[in-house]
C-alpha cells in the first residue's frame, strides 16, 4: 500500500486518542465558553474515536469494494475526513472535524508527495483554514487560535530547517520520516501551549474564570500524542502542562440560554447550508454547519431540537441525531469540582493498602515505589491533578521534602509542603484537613497534628549490627529513628510499642508486604492496657509502621 500505511495512521491517531483520553476530564473541567458546551473533552475524543474506526473498518474491508493493499493515501484520508464530519459532537468536535477535513484535503491534492515537514505545514495551514471557515464569528482565545499558532510554528521552522528535512527522498526510512515529523511536531506543540496560556487574555470570560481554553488545551494533548505515535510503541507523550478547572469560588459565568446541544446529519442531493443558516439561528446559538451538497453536519444549541431537524424536511433524510441536555453537562461538572473543597491534599505513599487509606481519607496519592522517592515532576503532576484551588503535599518522607518543596514552587496553584517524614504521620496528619478551609489554615492544623505524632516501625535488619545487637533479617525497632529494640518479630514488637505508648493513648499498626505476624494475631505481642487500631498496608521494607497519639 502506498505511504503512508493504514498501520501507521492507525498507530498515530490511536496515540492522539489515548493522550487526550488519559486527560479528558481535565479538558471537560476546563470549559466555560461556551459554558454550556461543557463536554468538550468527550466530544473531542468522539470524533477521534469515529476515525479509529474507520481506519479498523477500512482494514478489514477496505473502501468501495477495495481490499486494504489498494486503498491509496488520498483515498484513505478522504474517507476518515468523512468519518469525522459523522462522528463529530459538540462545537469542538465539529471544529475538530473540520481541521481533519482540511488536513486531509491538502494530503489528498498531492498523491505521490512523501508526508515531510513540507507538506505537513501545508496540511496544517489547510486545517486552520477550514475550522476559521466553519465558524460564522470565529473568536481568537478559542482552539482556532491555537490551531493557527501551531500551523504558523510549522511554517516558521522550514525556515530553520535543511533542504533534506524539508522535502523528504525516497531513500528515507519510515523510521527516519517520523522520527524528522515528531521533530517538528513536538517544537509545535511548544507553541500551542502559549497559545493556550494566552487565551484568558484574548477572551474576558476565561480571564473572569481563571481558566485556559478547553478545546486548545484538547489539540494541545492531540497533538502529544500524535508525537507519541510517530515515535513508535512504548514512547513517551511529550509533557503537557496541566490546566486548572474554573475557580471554586468566583461565580460562574452565565449559562447559554439554550438547553440542548443538538446535533444530526443531513444526506440528500444539492444541499446548501446557506440556505437553511438564518432559520436555525432563529432557533437557537453556536449554530454550525459544515459539510458538502451530499452531507451536512448540523450543530446548534436550540431549546427545540426537533424544530431544528424539522427544517430539513423535503431537503434531505436526518439520522444520526444526538441531543444532550447541556445545563445537566454543568450542574455535574460544578457538583464534580465543589464536591472537592478548597483544599486538597496529595500524598506519597507506597503499598496497596496505604494507597487505599490515604484516597478514602480524600487525598490525591503519588506512588512512591519501593524506595519511597517520586521525582519532583510525578509530585507536580499530582498537586496540578488535585480538584481543589490549593494543595498540601504529605510527602512521607524526609528525603522527599525538598522535591515536594521544589514542586510546589513550580506549581501554578498554591500549594504547600506539610513536612510529615512517615507514612504514618501523613495518615494521621490528613484526619485533620478541612476541605472548605484555606491551605494557610490547613497547614497549620496539620503541622500541630504532627507534633502530637510519636512515630516508630519494626523492619528486618538490612545488615549485621556493628554493635553485634541484631544480625541481618532479625527485627529491629525503631521509635522516632532510634533504634530501641531488636531481635524475633514478636518480641520486638512488643518492645517497640511499650515505648512507643508510654504517653498514648492509642497505637496505630499498619501491617506491611512481609509482615511475619498476621494482623489479625498482633495483639498477642502487645502490651496490657494499649488500644490498637490496626490497618493492612502492604507496605515494602516495614513489617509493622507505627504511629501512637
Amino acid at each position: 500500500m502506498p505511504d503512508p500505511s493504514i498501520a501507521r495512521f492507525r498507530r498515530v491517531v490511536s496515540s492522539a486518542l489515548a493522550s487526550l483520553e488519559a486527560r479528558r476530564q481535565e479538558v471537560n473541567d476546563l470549559n466555560v465558553f461556551p459554558v454550556a458546551d461543557g463536554d468538550t473533552g468527550d466530544n473531542m475524543a468522539m470524533t477521534l474515536r469515529a476515525v479509529l474506526e474507520e481506519l479498523d473498518r477500512v482494514d478489514t474491508e477496505g473502501v468501495d469494494g477495495q481490499g486494504d493493499d489498494e486503498v491509496g493515501r488520498t483515498v484513505l484520508v478522504q474517507t476518515l475526513a468523512r468519518a469525522a464530519l459523522m462522528g463529530a459532537r459538540g462545537n469542538s468536535g465539529v471544529i475538530l472535524s473540520q481541521i481533519v477535513r482540511g488536513a486531509a484535503e491538502e494530503l489528498a491534492s498531492r498523491p505521490g508527495e512523501l508526508v515531510d515537514p513540507l507538506l505537513v505545514a501545508a496540511a496544517f495551514a489547510s486545517a486552520a483554514d477550514a475550522a476559521y471557515d466553519s465558524v460564522r464569528e470565529p473568536a481568537e482565545g478559542t482552539m482556532l487560535t491555537v490551531f493557527r499558532e501551531m500551523a504558523h510554528s510549522l511554517t516558521r521552522q522550514l525556515a530553520h530547517l535543511s533542504a533534506d528535512k524539508q522535502r523528504l527522498g525516497t531513500d528515507v526510512s519510515e523510521e527516519q520520516q517520523d522520527a524528522i515529523l515528531a521533530e517538528v511536531l513536538e517544537r509545535a506543540i511548544a507553541d500551542g501551549e502559549r497559545a493556550v496560556a494566552r487565551t484568558p487574555e484574548q477572551l474576558e470570560v476565561l480571564r473572569e474564570s481563571g481558566v485556559v481554553d478547553a478545546g486548545g488545551h484538547g489539540l494541545v494533548l492531540i497533538m502529544a500524542g500524535i508525537v507519541a505515535g510517530l515515535r513508535g510503541d512504548g514512547a513517551e507523550v511529550p509533557e503537557v502542562a496541566h490546566r486548572e478547572p474554573p475557580k471554586l469560588t468566583r461565580p460562574h459565568h452565565e449559562d447559554s440560554r439554550f438547553r440542548y446541544c443538538t446535533n444530526f446529519i443531513v444526506s440528500g442531493t444539492g444541499l446548501d447550508d446557506r440556505a437553511v443558516l438564518p432559520r436555525l439561528e432563529a432557533l437557537g446559538d453556536s449554530v454550525l454547519v459544515v459539510g458538502d451538497e451530499a452531507t451536512l453536519k448540523v450543530h446548534v444549541h436550540t431549546d427545540q431540537p426537533e424544530s431544528a431537524m424539522a427544517l430539513f424536511e423535503g431537503l434531505g433524510s436526518v439520522t444520526n441525531v444526538d441531543v444532550a441536555d447541556m445545563r445537566q453537562q454543568v450542574a455535574e461538572r460544578d457538583a464534580r469540582l465543589a464536591s472537592t473543597g478548597r483544599t486538597g491534599v496529595v500524598a506519597v505513599a507506597a503499598g496497596e493498602g496505604m494507597e487505599r487509606l490515604f484516597a478514602e481519607l480524600g487525598a490525591d496519592v503519588v506512588p512512591g515505589g519501593e524506595t519511597l522517592n517520586p521525582s519532583t515532576s510525578e509530585l507536580l503532576a499530582g498537586i496540578h491533578g488535585a480538584q481543589a484551588e490549593e494543595v498540601l503535599v504529605l510527602p512521607s518522607s524526609s528525603n522527599v521534602i525538598m522535591a515536594a518543596e521544589r514542586a510546589c514552587g513550580l506549581s501554578e496553584k498554591p500549594a504547600r509542603v506539610v513536612p510529615a517524614t512517615s507514612q504514618q504521620a501523613s495518615l494521621l496528619a490528613l484526619v485533620e484537613l478541612d476541605p472548605g478551609a484555606a491551605l494557610a489554615e490547613n497547614a497549620e492544623r496539620l503541622e500541630a497534628a504532627l507534633e502530637d505524632v510519636a512515630t516508630g516501625g519494626v523492619a528486618p535488619a538490612a545488615r549485621d549490627d556493628a554493635q553485634g545487637r541484631f544480625k541481618r533479617g532479625d527485627a529491629v525497632g525503631f521509635c522516632g529513628g532510634e533504634i530501641v529494640a531488636w531481635g524475633g518479630a514478636g518480641s520486638t514488637l512488643l518492645a517497640t510499642i511499650e515505648v512507643l505508648a508510654a504517653e498514648a493513648e492509642i497505637v496505630t499498626v499498619i501491617g506491611g508486604a512481609a509482615a511475619p505476624i498476621p494482623l489479625d494475631q498482633v495483639d498477642a505481642h502487645v502490651p496490657d492496657g494499649v488500644e490498637l487500631e490496626k490497618h493492612e498496608g502492604g507496605q515494602p521494607s516495614w513489617w509493622w509502621l507505627l504511629a501512637a497519639q
